[in-house]
């Protein structure tokens, strides 16, 4: 009989990452761009993959909503096209009207799982356009990128997320985790995380201990997961500002702090004044 299972697709290219926390006024225009979804990107040169996913409140990682947290994923087949894409009309757009900003471009190092039926491979030279050996130079020193997405069967949500506040809380511990943030393409069973880390053993100290690796173990044995993707990338290069994680799970796990966060608490910075993320433009 005759094999009918379909081939796998791999994509590789150049990831862009944007985060962003809308201003509160502007909370119609960021909603419309949720229900366009990948609308928003339609005939945007080189785009092989794109996600428009919101947050949990506060930027974190809980089934509360945000009104105002918005992420997209993207995937380009050169880093020509992704450098465009960062200057060009729908960054800015979100930049203009954001009070925290946070944008990458990002290498995949490696890859494992699907997202939508499609594999990730890693990220060439030709379409970096240098040659990169990233993967294998430990003592690189620009830092990791770690996302991971996760389609829960819906029996298994509620199982999966009486785990979310104790590994919120470790990331909120991780002393070389600099960035975080929760994205979720639909409420509660389509979920991903976005994380920036200083180096390779910070990153995984946090996915080997504790309260992740409990997690990660519960969710293999009682499969939570009808697919999921779990993505390690270089920063190539960053621009914005987007507020600690220790900041971002606090205010999670801490509704007074939430509220304020995802009402615009920032809303008194002005776009002028948002700041390259640790002081610098470019990982290097």
């Amino acid at each position: 009989m005759p094999d009918h299972t379909p081939e796998l697709i791999t994509l590789s290219g150049v990831v862009v990452v944007v985060l962003v926390n809308t201003l509160s006024e502007q909370k119609t225009w960021a909603w419309m761009r949720m229900v366009q979804g990948p609308a928003v990107l339609k005939d945007i040169p080189g785009l092989c993959f794109a996600k428009v996913m919101g947050s949990g409140h506060g930027g974190g990682f809980g089934i509360r909503p945000s009104a105002t947290h918005q992420g997209l994923i993207t995937m380009f087949d050169h880093a020509d096209h992704a450098r465009a894409f960062l200057g060009g009309p729908v960054v800015n757009g979100y930049r203009e009207r954001a009070s925290d900003f946070w944008c990458g471009m990002l290498e995949v190092l490696s890859a494992r799982g699907q997202w939508d039926g499609q594999a990730w491979g890693p990220t060439s030279s030709t379409q970096l356009g240098f040659e990169s050996d990233a993967a294998n130079d430990p003592s690189d020193p620009r830092p990791l990128a770690a996302l991971t997405r996760a389609s829960i069967r819906p029996a298994k949500a509620m199982a999966f997320w009486r785990n979310a506040p104790a590994t919120q809380a470790a990331m909120q511990q991780a002393s070389g985790c600099t960035l975080a943030m929760g994205l979720g393409e639909a409420p509660l069973v389509r979920q991903c995380t976005f994380s920036l880390w200083k180096d390779t053993p910070s990153m995984l100290e946090y996915a080997h201990q504790g309260a992740h690796q409990q997690a990660i173990e519960a969710a293999y044995k009682h499969r939570y997961f009808s697919e999921s993707l779990f993505v390690r990338m270089r920063l190539l290069q960053q621009d914005g500002h987007w507020p600690p994680p220790s900041q971002i799970a606090t205010s999670n796990l801490n509704g007074d702090a939430a509220d304020e966060a995802d009402t615009g608490s920032g809303q008194e910075r002005s776009t002028a004044e948002v700041e390259h993320m640790h002081g610098r433009g470019t990982a290097s």
